[in-house]
């Protein structure tokens, strides 16, 4: 008599098949024709996992651990409700919510909301997350322009300072009891959650944030992918651009190590974070795990925000090391990677105004090509 198995309990979209016939090996080793012979099992070989490296360090380490307080509809939006205590939470304290928005498309998109940033030299940053998804830019379904109507949408209000990917309480006045909680990777596995459950089988996704939800599209994507493992991204990083300091390389490492958010850069890559302090090497890194994704990238070549409030360079600087950090990641992978860069000071775009041109290019055409995989190209004032 063969006895079998089930693969069903070992499977879902956080564990793709793969990784669920790995997982089932010790039983499946144990199969037997009713004597003491084992019967052989051949499986099919397993697919190198996007990311596994991060995977092992950790940074998934919260994917299906949280479950929304409270999910109430409001209109067209669900807003995801999670309680205050051991888990997703804003900076100061307050409650975490993020929303959904289903369309009945089959294109999702994920966005991570911008505010500033917090460490503790510096803490300029949003502290609240409201409910609902603003209608500004590619939120706004009503926008006649807008590249992104129609689609489903998974909303990232930002709270916490760690630009989505901190785990680190802190105790900022040293009287025993924590008073600045960074859990961005907590709130952003908690959306993903959501996502994955509310849309489970998207056939694209289009993941993209401004400012620092356009640093943590960096982060997120890894959880992403493994959570939707088979499906195309087009990542789009509004205004951050992995840049450090000029004259302070070691400034992403310190904070990274501050906000205890280091296992996002594989240990194995010594260069993902530059001796310049830039990380266009992650990019590259990020590009080749993941054949499936393309990324563009979008900056004003002075953008004030960045290169003045927190990365703490001059403009013309700040231009210089844009753009030759642009340059090389496209010239890497020149068919998945475009930048859309406008002369000028100000920050983000997406959210703002998308008639903004570079290069005679609107904000909305140049995303509309990127998302139809035609004329697409590198586009610069």
């Amino acid at each position: 008599m063969i006895k079998f198995w089930t693969l069903e309990p070992l499977f879902s979209p956080r564990r793709p098949l793969a990784l669920a016939l790995v997982a089932a090996l010790p039983a499946l080793a144990a199969c037997t024709d009713g004597t003491d012979r084992q019967l052989a099992v051949v499986l099919p070989p397993a697919e190198a996992v996007p990311f596994q490296e991060l995977l092992d360090q950790g940074v998934d380490r919260y994917l299906g651990r949280y479950t929304p307080m409270l999910s109430e509809q409001d209109g067209e939006v669900v807003n995801h409700s999670f309680g205050a205590g051991d888990g997703p939470l804003c900076l100061t304290g307050g409650e975490y919510t993020m929303a959904t928005r289903d369309t009945g498309s089959e294109d999702l998109v994920i966005f991570l909301q911008g505010g500033g940033a917090c460490w503790s030299d510096l803490c300029l940053a949003t502290e609240e997350a409201a409910p609902g998804i603003p209608p500004l830019g590619v939120l706004d379904p009503a926008r006649a322009n807008n590249p992104l109507t129609g689609m489903s949408m998974v909303y990232l209000p930002y709270c916490d300072g760690s630009l989505h990917a901190g785990d680190q309480d802190v105790d900022t006045d040293d009287d025993g009891t924590a008073d600045r909680f960074h859990r961005g990777l907590h709130n952003l596995s908690a959306s993903l959650d959501v996502a994955v459950n509310t849309f489970p089988s998207p056939r694209r996704i289009v993941l993209t944030g401004v400012s620092a939800g356009g640093f943590g599209t960096t982060y997120a994507l890894p959880l992403v992918r493994s959570l939707y493992p088979d499906v195309p991204i087009d990542l789009i990083n509004d205004s951050g651009v992995g840049l450090g300091r000029i004259d302070q390389p070691e400034f992403i490492t310190q904070l990274l190590t501050e906000w205890n958010a280091t296992a996002f850069f594989p240990e194995s890559c010594e260069s993902c974070i530059g001796g310049d302090g830039h990380i266009t090497d992650f990019h590259k890194y990020q590009l080749e795990e993941d054949a499936n994704l393309r990324l563009g990238m979008m900056s004003y070549t002075r953008d004030t925000v960045i290169a003045v409030t927190f990365v703490q360079v001059g403009g013309e600087a700040f231009e210089a090391a844009l753009l030759g950090e642009l340059d090389d990641l496209e010239a890497a992978y020149p068919e998945r990677v475009k930048s859309f860069v406008a002369e000028g000071s100000s920050h983000t775009f997406l959210i703002g105004n998308l008639e903004q041109t570079a290069g005679g290019v609107t904000v909305a055409d140049w995303v509309s090509s990127m998302l139809a995989g035609e004329g697409w190209e590198t586009t610069r004032d």
